[in-house]
């Protein structure tokens, strides 16, 4: 015997959830405030597919790792997976429907991604993220309109304090390459640094063989955490021309933000590292107090493109909306809901009556269930317990 045939209620799966009622509603409210400030800016909304074939996600793309993708089998043997993230399906959508567009493309979007994370850990496997995607331009203003368009996002989200933090995923290459590092210890590496596990990455240099001088500059980019200043000592670490290279663009885009009047909710942190391969350049995540995770996260990723066939640089950001929405409970952020429908009752004789009421409220804006008076009775009546007494 099923759960059907018992008459039980049906749970959700493990990692996904029902969102309905007043949370339901002020989420709408709050991605519509997002996608106002998206297209205010010129971007244009598309709509990519749930599932794709696997090479789009693929690790030779840097996307999520292969196990934990949600994958699964068409009728022709082709391995198909749920999308992880959007950015390698809007560069998919880029390169194969604006190939021969010579201006900037805005691309915007909103949508499940899903991703098959352990139960330990708590997090939903199902998320809704909004997110933009730049593509073709690139230069420090287009660097510098993304971050200013995710403040703004933010802020007008209802999220009043948080702090972009910037970093330049070049400065952490320039620094390995200095040291001919391979590229699997690079990775080891990045993935220390981006933990803020500093004693594993220094044991790893150390059984390298690496030498103390050259773990101690290595090092140091864990300490270059902080305000504008922080950029000072970041140039004075770099010992390479990619390292410095990557300084000097944040120092650009800083003073370009600095125009878009939101330079206090930046900060820099060039320990910074995703677990994205695809980015290359500038890289950013936006944190507030209350959640544990960002509450959006972005880059510049010029050579994800070239994978479907055209070569352009790209800058994009991602809002994950449930922990943003999370964010404004836990810090007690009002979102503010619409009141709740006006009830109109009707019973037989006065139905036409009412229906003309209900009409009239409904052109003025009013919300308004028409419900049989019998209906009323009826919810009155789940209202009373089997002893007579009032719920």
């Amino acid at each position: 015997m099923n759960e059907f045939s018992t008459g039980r209620l049906l749970h959700t799966p493990e990692g996904v959830r029902d969102i309905y009622g007043a949370e339901y509603a002020k989420k709408r409210i709050v991605t519509d405030r997002i996608r106002q400030n998206l297209l205010l800016y010129g971007y244009e909304e598309i709509q990519t597919p749930v599932f794709e074939y696997f090479d789009v996600f693929s690790n030779e793309i840097g996307t999520t790792p292969a196990g934990k993708l949600y994958k699964f089998f068409d009728k022709d043997g082709n391995t198909l997976t749920l999308r992880p993230d959007f950015t390698p399906s809007a560069a998919r959508c880029a390169a194969k429907y604006y190939r021969d567009q010579t201006d900037p493309i805005r691309l915007c979007y909103e949508g499940s991604a899903f991703v098959n994370t352990s139960d330990l850990q708590g997090k939903l496997k199902e998320t809704t993220q909004m997110g933009v995607e730049l593509i073709g331009d690139d230069s420090p203003q287009a660097d510098a309109e993304t971050i200013a368009l995710l403040v703004h996002c933010l802020r007008d989200a209802g999220l009043p304090e948080f702090k972009i933090s910037l970093g330049n995923a070049d400065y952490f290459r320039g620094l390995c390459e200095a040291v001919r590092m391979d590229s699997e210890m690079e990775s080891a590496l990045r993935e220390y640094i981006s933990g803020k596990n500093v004693f594993a990455a220094e044991q790893l240099l150390t059984d390298a063989g690496v030498s103390a001088g050259d773990r101690k500059h290595l090092l140091a980019v864990t300490e270059l955490i902080g305000p504008g200043s922080t950029l000072d000592d970041a140039a004075e670490e770099a010992d390479n021309e990619r390292s410095f290279r990557a300084v000097s663009r944040l120092r650009i885009v800083y003073d370009i933000l600095k125009l878009y009047g939101v330079e206090d909710y930046v900060s820099f942190d060039l320990s910074m590292l995703s677990k994205y391969n695809y980015y290359t350049g500038i890289i950013f995540r936006g944190f507030t107090y209350g959640v544990g995770d960002v509450v959006a996260s972005g880059g510049r990723y010029d050579n994800l493109l070239g994978h479907f066939g055209r070569e352009a640089p790209a800058i994009g950001f991602m809002i994950p909306v449930d922990t943003l929405m999370e964010a404004l409970r836990r810090q007690h952020r009002e979102v503010k809901i619409p009141p709740e429908a006006v009830t109109v009752t009707y019973d037989g004789k006065n139905f036409e009556e009412k229906l003309s009421l209900a009409e009239n409220l409904r052109r003025s804006g009013t919300s308004v269930r028409l419900v049989p008076r019998k209906s009323m009775q009826e919810q009155q009546c789940s209202k009373t317990t089997r002893h007579g007494e009032r719920v």
